[in-house]
């Protein structure tokens, strides 16, 4: 395990930090790191690789940012690499900070003094994983939060450094959480980076931090079963699927046309109210202008943003003028 009384304490700009990362989620704390002087020697995000219909080579937000900023870029392949792993021991670093990477062999995550910590947007031990953001949100969690934490063998099971916490809107989305937590994680990092310097940090077990009974849930990255809209479900519980998926992946669902041709369709806005009716569930029930509701087990699944397969994403006014319902069986499936 790191120790942070190996070194003297020193200024931030003197600290010699290898970053890694890849997605936007990664971009700000690197951003808000540079603003505050830090000496990042490296940059390391994935390969260039195809992307959309023409497959044109896309660059990560994380490289897009470093070669804007004139920072040094390595995007390895394989983490394994002898050779990658020598070039990272000739950077000599203090500390390496990790933000949606991938997961770090051991002969990379023990290269620096201070050792490797990573940025993990729930509080740990509590939903470990790929997709934090979009579980609680799915569990219908009320407070969440951002943890940093020393890398170990294991996948988020590291050592704690430092926690923050926030609590969740009725209504957030995954997209809106995200974004607060990516601003709440860039100002842990940067803090975190501060009193790492500073030699001012005592890491704390996560077993330590567990509430004695308390339930920890797991993250795991989202499959596509996983967005399947179960109509048979409570109302609640199908709005924080929907909103726990929301802008991606998107929870889905089926609309049948008269002709038995489905239709797949994404929800991505939706409101639930509780009320005892008499419907069978699934079925749709409109004005045919402005509203759509969907009959549910505890009461009516009210939709508000949809997308059609194959077609943009709108509102329930423009998909109502678009669609013929007499051409659908009133119901989704």
């Amino acid at each position: 395990m790191p120790d942070t009384t190996t070194i003297t304490p020193m200024e931030i700009d003197a600290l010699r930090i290898i970053y890694m990362g890849t997605p936007e989620f990664a971009v700000v704390p690197l951003a808000r790191l540079m603003d505050a002087g830090a000496n990042v020697v490296s940059v390391i995000t994935a390969p260039d690789k195809p992307a959309g219909r023409g497959k044109k080579i896309r660059y990560s937000p994380v490289k897009e940012f470093a070669l804007s900023n004139g920072l040094p870029l390595l995007q390895p392949a394989n983490l394994k690499d002898p050779a990658f792993v020598a070039r990272l021991h000739a950077l000599d670093p203090h500390l390496q900070v990790v933000v949606a990477f991938r997961m770090l062999p051991e002969a990379v995550w023990r290269v620096p003094l201070l050792g490797t910590f990573n940025l993990h947007a729930s509080l740990l031990p509590d939903y470990r994983g790929a997709a934090p953001i979009n579980h609680v949100l799915i569990n219908g969690e009320t407070h969440t939060g951002v943890t940093t934490f020393l890398i170990d063998e294991k996948i988020d099971t590291g050592q704690v450094l430092l926690q923050e916490e926030t609590s969740i809107g009725d209504r957030e989305t995954a997209g809106e959480l995200h974004d607060r937590l990516m601003e709440m994680g860039a100002g842990l990092v940067l803090q975190t980076v501060e009193k790492l310097a500073d030699g001012d940090i005592e890491p704390v077990s996560q077993e330590s931090l567990a509430a004695p009974g308390k339930q920890l849930h797991e993250a795991p990255k989202l499959t596509r079963e996983d967005g399947r809209i179960k109509w048979d479900r409570h109302g609640k519980e199908l709005f924080n699927l929907v909103r726990g998926l929301s802008p991606y992946p998107g929870a889905f669902t089926t609309l049948t046309r008269k002709d038995n041709t489905p239709v797949l369709c994404k929800i991505y806005s939706a409101s639930f109210e509780k009320a005892s009716h008499r419907h069978e569930t699934a079925t749709m029930i409109s004005d045919g202008k402005s509203s759509l509701k969907v009959a549910v087990r505890d009461g009516y699944l009210h939709v508000h943003s949809i997308q059609q397969e194959g077609k943009r994403r709108m509102g329930i006014r423009e998909f109502l003028a678009g669609i013929n319902l007499t051409s659908c069986q009133p119901r989704f499936s």
